[in-house]
């Protein structure tokens, strides 16, 4: 403690103020805040430095850059935690994940960058609702998708706030009546087509109980109407005679969840690139899963909502459109669309009187 003069109204007299530094009256407060300020430009100078070292891609050794910056090897590690907090906020921001690790080998911290870009809240909801609608899976395996998506690509703030969206949904959620789990056997099926291995599969057809063995050329895993299926060339030409289109160009349908076995086996096989399936233009044409041959139809819809046609049907094209007779407000559409298999018919009866086939 000393002493510096405080004047007043009655004149000069000596207060003892608390300081570090003797002088005049309030030069000791100024010295420790300027002193404060400038341990803060300097933390902030050393901070920028360190993220700027990462970014470059050098490793940081705490106690080297302690001895860099004359301070202990704690402050460089709560330097190390607000770059570390900067990038998790910074993440939300960009979509970019950022993270500093502990090198082992070269004993330092390094930056790792991820470059993944995350879903937003609405595409994680969008997602859940879709895959809920789908009714694709057990509950069980149901529940433990949602789970897994909203807690990986959803900040933990805001994942009750997803949660609570579909929780209703998700208690009255129906699985599919065969009850069966298949994602580890469609996997499989997914690896073979990737290396264009032969499979061969015990298939419980939709008539008779009877389970027949094939052996495929796997091409495609799909989805329609709540369920998941393999398209395929049969391999044996004693099955084949008995198709209804003979010479059959086009891969047979099978739903994943009736195959009771699966065998992937060693034996590879060959399809030309010119002779590709490809299963974006398959799927254009294809309605219900249903086998059949590629053929066109023509129809005339009478409907509100030709949009809907449209989309149902990827290949349609509008040929004509009228004025319908009685109600000038509403048209009268003539369509036509590339289709493979019977499953178009099945969609067109269901149409009722929206529809009639030219």
């Amino acid at each position: 403690m000393y002493l510096c003069k405080l004047p007043n109204d009655y004149g000069e007299e000596e207060r003892p103020v608390l300081g570090k530094t003797r002088g005049s009256c309030g030069k000791g407060r100024i010295r420790d805040e300027t002193m404060i300020d400038e341990g803060r430009e300097d933390k902030v100078v050393r901070v920028l430095q360190l993220y700027a070292k990462l970014s470059d891609g050098y490793i940081v050794n705490k106690a080297e850059e302690a001895q860099n910056y004359s301070v202990n090897e704690r402050s460089i590690q709560r330097d190390i935690d607000d770059i570390r907090h900067f990038l998790d906020v910074d993440t939300e921001r960009t979509g970019i994940e950022n993270t500093i690790i502990y090198d082992r080998e070269q004993k330092g911290y390094r930056l790792e960058s991820l470059y993944h870009m995350r879903l937003t809240n609405s595409e994680v909801l969008a997602l859940c609702k879709i895959l809920l609608d789908s009714r694709a899976f057990t509950k069980a395996e149901m529940v433990s998708m949602l789970d897994k998506l909203i807690t990986c690509c959803v900040p933990e703030k805001n994942q009750k706030l997803v949660k609570d969206l579909i929780a209703n949904e998700e208690f009255h959620y129906i699985e599919p009546r065969h009850k069966s789990e298949f994602t580890d056997k469609m996997w499989d099926i997914g690896q073979a087509i990737r290396n264009k291995q032969y499979i061969e599969i015990q298939y419980q057809g939709i008539q008779g109980s009877t389970v027949k063995t094939r052996k495929l050329k796997p091409l495609a895993i799909m989805f329609s109407e709540f369920y998941f299926y393999l398209t395929a060339f049969i391999d044996d030409k004693k099955v084949r005679e008995n198709f209804s289109v003979l010479d059959d160009s086009f891969p047979t349908i099978y739903r994943i969840d009736r195959i009771q076995a699966l065998k992937v086996l060693d034996e590879h096989f060959y399809i030309p690139y010119k002779d590709r399936f490809e299963e974006g233009e398959f799927r254009k044409r294809i309605q219900f899963m249903y086998g059949g041959k590629l053929r066109k139809v023509k129809f005339k819809y009478s409907g509100y909502s030709v949009e809907a046609i449209l989309d149902r049907l990827p290949t349609a094209k509008i040929l004509d459109e009228e004025p319908m007779a009685g109600d000038p407000k509403r048209m009268v559409y003539t369509i036509s669309a590339e289709v493979f298999g019977d499953g178009i018919d099945m969609w067109l009866r269901s149409q009722g009187e929206l529809i009639k086939l030219l």
